[in-house]
């Protein structure tokens, strides 16, 4: 599904660079439910804003179903990110004079496809989030875990490939973050999605089938859930950032 390899990305500093990614390399196969970790710095959210083609890589290959992202210029770009990528920001951005149901068939509205067949996927993913019964209603009148799930609903209502998810239960109580991990586990076992996460928060991650964890610009370490429960899931991955902490001492 999605291949990332040796990714370099470095900004300029004055007369000199500073490398971000250091040849990173990782796959998230098809259906998988993938986080990515580390300390402020690590590299996370670029390498999100490369793979979403926000950032140009400055070397590597990132390919999505065989198709290569880093070659892609002007139409063919916006077309892939409208139909072939979902995204789900901390901050939600949903549009206060447009309704939940009305949010969500916003991409299929901009890409021209929000026919009779958009509006059934809508309320589908309405139904699935659990989010029906405030359709009509505006984001200012929803919670903050609700405004959360009519944004994942909306990521998946052209149907991508992938949906990339930077920091989605960052600004959420515990309730409303679990909230919001029930949608991912819903859209992956009723729609069959593939996600991408950057997330500081162990609790989150620990619903993930992997985790990739960064250090440096480079990938520290990865670990699987497996058969574990995601409590031990958790403490092992708490380990490991404890692990990290020591070394770097």
């Amino acid at each position: 599904m999605l291949t990332v390899q040796n990714l370099h990305k470095a900004y300029p500093m004055g007369k000199t660079t500073c490398e971000v990614l250091k040849g990173i390399s990782l796959e998230v196969g098809d259906g998988e439910f993938v986080a990515v970790m580390g300390p402020s710095g690590s590299g996370k959210t670029t390498l999100l804003n490369c793979i979403s083609c926000y950032l140009p890589a400055d070397a590597g290959s990132i390919r999505l179903n065989g198709g290569e992202l880093t070659r892609l210029r002007g139409d063919a770009l916006a077309a892939v990110r409208n139909r072939r990528l979902g995204f789900v920001f901390q901050d939600f951005l949903l549009l206060d004079g447009l309704t939940v149901r009305e949010n969500i068939l916003l991409p299929a509205i901009i890409g021209g496809t929000a026919d009779a067949q958009a509006e059934a996927r809508a309320d589908r993913l309405c139904a699935i989030f659990g989010i029906a019964a405030i359709a009509q209603k505006y984001p200012a009148e929803i919670s903050g875990g609700e405004k959360q799930r009519t944004a994942v609903a909306r990521a998946l209502i052209n149907e991508p490939l992938l949906i990339l998810a930077d920091e989605p239960t960052g600004n959420l109580d515990s309730k409303s973050a679990r909230a919001v991990i029930r949608s991912f586990e819903q859209a992956k076992a009723a729609l069959g999605a593939t996600i991408f996460m950057v997330t500081h928060d162990s609790y989150a991650a620990s619903f993930c089938d992997r985790v990739v964890i960064l250090r440096d610009g480079v990938v520290w370490r990865t670990l699987g859930r497996e058969r574990r429960e995601r409590a031990a899931f958790q403490d092992a991955l708490l380990d490991s950032i404890r692990e990290m902490g020591r070394e770097g001492a």
